[in-house]
């Protein structure tokens, strides 16, 4: 059976789909997992805890920080503009955006220059983006049938568990004495072995039986006013919520100079974000996708605003327990609440809410970077952060009382997209019993 004949060469295609099932579902989870940990834990938010150590030892301002936090997600923005077009497997294009993250993080210990700084995270947000768009798409394509909504969470469940473990290796690092240079190439070679591990669950066996192997695109996916305000609400949050998750550390180190104590703000918000997925996915079919969303909006908005009204370091470790913990839930519902409105042309919802979310990025360092200026005080972007999600959230609470309950199965449009609100993304075609 090793090496077919030439002879055999016409029944191949036949055999491969008869032999290769594709990954269990559980094997498909466990990949998700990796592949978003590498993605956001370590390509867009390995800066964060670092950030404190390049303040100490290479002079970073916060506004240099902002600056350097911006270039990312503005890579963030091309990426996710960029897949909405892209015309590859969705494994070859999180295998290339893996290699990406783990280059560029890899050269930003090797390197010094500010402007080679910008370049690189510039490079991995690019990455984390296609990582997340495609990875996610191949991820819940492939849980879809096995209809258990804890394998979703899992997958999502892998951004949490990459701030978690990126934020404690640089709490280990910063007690040892480490420098940033060191902890951005031990998160380069965490990144790659990371990669290593994954990188044949995402060969080509792994996109049999999806059309071509091709993702669903941008490509004549049009926006209804429904899609329109998901797009814009997720744009809200990746505003809303950029703040606390690019200075955390820095406002945690304002208050408690010793690394041991505010060096823990971090993998807080990590281990908070590791668990609430697993959670979210159960309570999704509770609550429906939409209104876990807009609660956990209003949740995020207290915890944004809690180091302002209590500005000491319980307040900034509660604070990344309320963002940390829901950061993903609103993650999973948004992209849960594309599959089911999208359907099989899902990818291009999803990554037209991601380029909406990357330019909320963009915008909220930038303007970290115009109102703290030479300063340290985060109140006023920190308030404007939670006026905007809970604005969101009110567009969001608007938008449910027309969608009727998940049992009702009338013919109107509002019945028909029912399952998107009370269903988690395992129910692609009907709703799953209750």
């Amino acid at each position: 059976m090793a090496g077919p004949t030439e002879t055999r060469g016409m029944a191949r295609p036949a055999e491969a789909t008869r032999t290769t099932p594709g990954p269990s579902p559980a094997a498909v989870a466990l990949t998700g997992l990796t592949a978003l940990a590498v993605a956001v834990g370590i390509g867009r938010f390995a800066f964060t805890p670092i950030l404190p150590l390049m303040q100490q030892d290479a002079g970073l301002s916060v506004a240099q920080g902002g600056w350097l936090a911006s270039a990312n997600y503005l890579g963030y923005l091309v990426g996710a503009l960029s897949a909405m077009g892209l015309r590859v497997r969705p494994a070859t294009a999180t295998r290339v955006g893996l290699v990406l993250i783990g280059l560029a993080t890899l050269g930003m210990g090797l390197e010094h220059r500010f402007a080679a700084w910008v370049a690189l995270r510039w490079l991995a947000g690019v990455g984390s983006a296609w990582v997340l768009v495609f990875a996610s798409a191949w991820c819940l394509e492939r849980l879809a049938p096995a209809r258990r909504p804890l394998l979703n969470g899992a997958v999502f469940a892998g951004v949490g568990t990459g701030i978690a473990v990126a934020g404690g290796a640089c709490l280990v690092l910063m007690q040892a004495g480490a420098s940033s240079a060191q902890a951005w190439t031990s998160l380069g070679v965490l990144s790659l072995a990371g990669t290593a591990v994954i990188w044949r669950a995402f060969g080509a066996d792994a996109d049999a039986g999806v059309s071509e192997g091709r993702p669903a695109t941008a490509r004549g996916l049009s926006l209804d006013a429904d899609s329109l305000r998901l797009v814009l609400c997720y744009g809200a949050f990746g505003l809303g919520y950029i703040v606390p998750a690019t200075f955390l550390p820095v406002m945690a180190r304002q208050v408690v100079s010793d690394p041991s104590v505010f060096g823990w703000s971090w993998p807080v918000f990590g281990a908070a974000a590791a668990v609430s997925p697993l959670a979210a996915a159960l309570w999704g079919r509770l609550f429906g996708n939409r209104r876990l969303w807009m609660l956990a909006h209003l949740v995020m908005a207290l915890g944004v605003a809690l180091p302002v009204a209590w500005p000491a370091i319980g307040g900034i470790v509660v604070a990344a327990l309320l963002v940390g913990g829901t950061f993903m839930v609103i993650t999973l519902a948004g992209m849960q609440e594309a599959r089911a409105l999208a359907g099989p042309r899902a990818a291009g919802l999803m990554a037209t809410m991601t380029s909406a979310f990357a330019l909320g990025q963009i915008i909220g360092p930038v303007s970290v970077s115009y109102l703290v200026g030479a300063g340290t005080d985060f109140s006023r972007p920190l308030l404007g952060a939670c006026l905007l999600l809970v604005a969101s959230a009110a567009v969001l609470w608007i938008s449910i009382p027309g969608a009727p309950p998940a049992c009702s199965g009338g013919g109107t449009r509002a019945s028909r997209r029912s399952p998107r609100s009370d269903a988690p993304a395992a129910s692609s075609a009907r709703s799953p019993a209750g």
